[in-house]
């Protein structure tokens, strides 16, 4: 309820809300939203830019302002190139898998059968699990020694000996993507069902009165009606597989040989196991460019579908 002033003069209240401008009153309302959010946000993100620009180490004790150096530091790291390819590939082999099978996912679970409800629930066990779960699993599934997979790739002749999915440059990242795309794919098919049920129905029996297969349903009605919906999703998705951490801490802690290192484990040992905050910060408002970069670019796109569409 509005609280009732004096501004008249006259001794008679007004209500505050009539007081003052519609435009001042609504940002006064919005006043603790936006300092609750600059406290968990803009604070953090302004402190580690600050610090990105120091020498800070608790090692060394310094706190000096030494401007660009961390960056140019960056600029020569290898080990922080690596990281940046790997993440990368990670987000690109990732989203497009998720996507694609999430949207095969969502089809069938559009249309009416028997079980519908139920399948619907069972298909989100996945995504409820914790990651850290969901990486023991696949630690145990995909055991160099006593795996289940080594096990039926054994016995159904496809391989001759065990193979060290973990253990080897070659195979680590892939098992990685598989446990990704296994526990995040529901996420994306429920997204794109809420953009499928969307679509009139109406549309889609006329195209089939007039003779229209699925394909070409699919391909002329759905999927650009689809196409915002896919487009949020697959940036939701991006962003998020872009800060993988803890399925790749868990699994590989960066190894064998770096093979796996992405941006989150590498901020993170630099931080945390050689107390660099200052290069640490560096690497970190680095990942946070380009996720940057990342966003712009699904966006502009997205603008630009919406744009064609009208």
């Amino acid at each position: 309820m509005s609280a009732a002033v004096d501004v008249s003069g006259t001794g008679r209240p007004r209500r505050l809300g009539k007081a003052l401008p519609g435009a001042l009153w609504a940002l006064l309302l919005l006043t603790p939203a936006f300092v609750s959010l600059a406290s968990v946000s803009f604070y953090p993100i302004v402190n580690g830019l600050y610090l990105s620009l120091t020498n800070t180490s608790l090692i060394t004790q310094d706190q000096d302002f030494t401007g660009f150096a961390n960056y140019v530091q960056l600029w020569g790291d290898a080990q922080f190139w690596n990281a940046w390819w790997h993440t990368m590939w990670f987000t690109l082999a990732s989203t497009t898998l998720e996507t694609v099978i999430g949207l095969g996912m969502a089809l069938i679970l559009c249309e009416a059968f028997k079980g519908r409800g139920l399948v619907r629930a069972a298909m989100l066990v996945p995504w409820a699990m914790p990651t850290v779960v969901t990486s023991k699993m696949f630690g145990w599934l995909f055991d160099g020694q006593n795996g289940i997979i080594n096990y039926i790739l054994l016995h159904a002749g496809l391989i001759e000996q065990n193979v060290n999915w973990y253990g080897s440059t070659q195979t680590a990242m892939t098992t990685i993507i598989i446990a990704d795309v296994w526990k995040t794919t529901p996420f994306m098919a429920l997204l794109l069902l809420t953009g499928l049920q969307t679509v009139p129905n109406s549309l889609i029996e006329a195209a089939r009165m007039d003779g229209a297969k699925g394909w070409i349903t699919f391909w002329y009605i759905r999927l650009p009606l689809l196409m915002p919906t896919l487009l949020i999703a697959g940036l939701f998705r991006a962003l998020d597989a872009f800060r993988v951490f803890d399925l790749v801490y868990v699994l590989t802690g960066g190894g064998p040989a770096d093979s796996t290192e992405t941006l989150s484990t590498l901020s993170y040992k630099v931080l945390f196991s050689t107390l660099q905050f200052g290069y640490g910060a560096a690497v970190s408002t680095a990942m946070f460019v380009t996720e940057g970069i990342i966003a712009l670019v699904f966006c502009l796109y997205l603008v630009r579908q919406i744009r064609r569409a009208q």
